[in-house]
């Protein structure tokens, strides 16, 4: 078992937030203490944390974009390696390779993907690759493409954008030789779904597809060999009619596979669903949390649910039953003005 826990945390800086914030994990109650000060940067909003634990990156989501890199210190402080630019606007999601070797980075409002190789000493080089999506959809928020994240399978061999303008998954298989990204193959989702975030489940067979526009939950068959996607079954994230205002966000398996975990902005609650062994969804509960629930994380454990109030600036630590997925509160919090992402280290 690890010695401590870290917690790092993304935020804007147009809302309060000072740049990355850095915590050490209280597993007793799930709460947050800090360790120094943040880390300054324009909005780095997004993060992930290279294979090897010893490099953080984040997108710093402005017109133009860029990504930073970092070198994750003993004491779990970030140094700074160097930047690059995103090569679109508003930078809002990245992930590395298994191998380490490459970074892949989605900009928002440009519907453009780059890749990026990883120099030896973590630092970025220049983009190897650009793409821009081409596509809209039914509604005013989709002229055009908007690639809003990337996930990587488990065998490393295909790349997942979901794009809300588009609304589509663009599946890519990843050449890591030449540093680039092959299109191989898309799902459609519901015209207007708006899809966000997305998760892959431990079983290697289904992954989630949480939709920010229409406030639903796609549970998906996989199919390893072609890197296909297909439907099994969509629930709502809110009761009744979807409301002005409201609109998901992250989504998260539980790492036991039992849960999978939707947070919804403007109701301001996180859902739970049960996964059977088919891989369909049935809704469990939802829980107050937080305004705006732009993110949360659960620990490597499964212990605790970690829900980043954006607005509240607030971050509020629930214990999770194993048995029924149900949230409860701890009572511990941690302040993070206009936090955007949390992401867990174990040291």
């Amino acid at each position: 078992m690890a010695d401590e826990l870290l917690v790092y945390a993304g935020t804007y800086t147009n809302r309060g937030g000072k740049g990355t914030y850095v915590f050490r994990f209280r597993p007793d109650d799930g709460g947050l203490d800090p360790i120094g000060d943040a880390i300054p940067s324009e909005s780095p909003s997004f993060l992930t944390i290279h294979p090897s634990d010893q490099y953080l990156y984040v997108t710093n989501e402005t017109d133009p974009g860029g990504v930073t890199s970092y070198a994750i210190e003993a004491s779990g402080t970030l140094t700074k390696l160097n930047e690059q630019p995103s090569h679109g606007a508003a930078p809002c999601h990245l992930m590395c390779d298994a191998t380490g070797r490459f970074l892949i980075v989605v900009n928002y409002t440009s519907g453009t993907v780059s890749m990026y190789p990883i120099q030896d000493d973590g630092a970025l080089g220049e983009a190897s690759q650009t793409i821009e999506h081409e596509g809209s959809s039914i509604l005013p928020r989709q002229t055009g493409p908007h690639a809003h994240s990337v996930n990587i399978d488990a065998q490393n061999r295909f790349a997942y954008i979901a794009d809300l303008g588009m609304d589509k998954v663009v599946i890519y298989e990843m050449d890591l030789e030449a540093g680039k990204l092959d299109r191989v193959g898309e799902l459609e989702t519901a015209a207007g779904a708006g899809p966000r975030h997305f998760d892959f489940h431990p079983n290697g067979k289904n992954a989630y597809l949480i939709n920010e526009i229409g406030c639903t939950v796609t549970a998906l068959n996989y199919d390893s060999g072609s890197g296909a996607l297909s439907e099994i079954n969509t629930l709502s994230t809110v009761p009744g009619e979807v409301e002005k205002g409201f609109s998901t966000a992250d989504i998260h398996i539980h790492p036991n596979g039992k849960f999978v975990y939707g947070s919804n902005r403007g109701h301001n609650t996180i859902a739970c669903y049960s996964i059977d062994d088919s891989g369909a969804i049935t809704f469990v509960d939802r829980t107050d949390v937080e305004a705006v629930p732009r993110s949360f994380a659960i620990d490597p454990s499964g212990s605790f649910l970690l829900s980043a109030g954006q607005d509240s600036g607030k971050t509020t630590s629930f214990r999770i039953d194993q048995v029924t997925g149900a949230l409860t509160t701890t009572g511990a919090s941690a302040d993070i003005p206009g936090c955007v992402c949390l992401k867990f280290l174990a040291r």
